[in-house]
């Protein structure tokens, strides 16, 4: 079996047919189809099913894809790990960062990371854990920052790096912005921000304590981008990490409702694959992110 046929395999997957293949690739459709028949000879089994559509995985082939998209994966890093430790930082870095360290961390050390590795292309993929534990496992994410998950699974390992405080959060000029208890807040409606954890029943909880109704949820926001267009165009409030009321872009159109009491975050991690290493430029990454949100608390 050849490193080039793992490599072959997964373009054709990546891009869904040979003729794709072969121009990424920039070989002849030819070469690229003895390359796939000779590694499914070795293997004794077919990978792939021609259809009109294109070409799509056995359920073998998807097994075996699924290791090779790791093998091609690490292999690209070390190619790249090397290239950096000799000065030429090239290649490609891919984080997932959940809303907090979008608003809170990346804003200054961005600058910085485009400063020190400017021929790196730096990717990054929002979400939260479980959306893209799939892709960390793989290889195609190098590491997960943002709000630690109920579990972490087996193969990967959680930093803790600080506790985190919640804000609810408003329109500005909101008719409830002068509040200052929960109670206050009962005929209000809300948007929930996508989380791991029963996001709705964490809110009820918090009313439920204080011997309050239940609150109204009217919308569930699954990214950042959502949740600032339904709070700058309605009157849902939203409980959401305090690093929105530093984000400089929305002072101007949202303001927290600085009510008399802390509500506790969960906490901030970096989850990564256990046992293999970071490339340079990924790590450097970490390290920029870790100092913005300084100390564990």
């Amino acid at each position: 079996m050849k490193l080039s046929q793992l490599r072959d395999l997964t373009c054709i997957v990546e891009t869904g047919s040979l003729r794709a293949a072969a121009r990424r690739l920039d070989v002849a459709q030819p070469l690229l189809t003895r390359s796939i028949r000779s590694l499914e000879k070795e293997l004794g089994t077919p990978l792939f099913e021609r259809q009109s559509t294109g070409m799509v995985l056995t359920p073998l082939g998807q097994r075996f894809y699924e290791r090779a998209r790791v093998v091609t994966n690490e292999l690209r890093r070390a190619g790249e790990e090397l290239l950096q430790a000799q000065g030429n930082a090239t290649g490609t870095v891919t984080a997932g960062l959940s809303i907090m360290p979008h608003m809170g961390m990346l804003p200054r050390a961005l600058p910085a990371f485009r400063k020190r590795f400017p021929a790196v292309r730096l990717q990054l993929v929002e979400g939260l854990f479980p959306d893209l534990e799939e892709d960390l496992r793989k290889g195609d994410i190098d590491f997960y920052m943002g709000v630690t998950p109920t579990v972490v699974p087996p193969g990967f390992v959680r930093e803790r790096l600080s506790g985190n405080t919640r804000v609810v959060m408003a329109r500005k000029g909101h008719a409830l912005g002068g509040a200052r208890s929960f109670a206050e807040l009962v005929q209000a409606e809300w948007a929930l921000p996508a989380v791991d954890y029963h996001s709705e029943q964490d809110l009820i909880s918090i009313f439920e304590k204080r011997g309050l109704p239940p609150p109204r949820v009217a919308l569930q926001a699954r990214t950042a981008l959502s949740m600032m267009v339904t709070l700058t165009s309605t009157d849902l409030l939203a409980l959401l990490p305090m690093q929105w009321v530093g984000f400089a872009q929305l002072r101007a159109s949202v303001q927290p409702i600085l009510l008399d009491e802390q509500l506790a975050a969960p906490d901030i991690v970096l989850i990564r694959r256990s046992g293999l290493p970071m490339t340079l430029a990924a790590e450097h990454l970490c390290d920029l992110l870790r100092r913005e949100i300084g100390p564990a608390g």
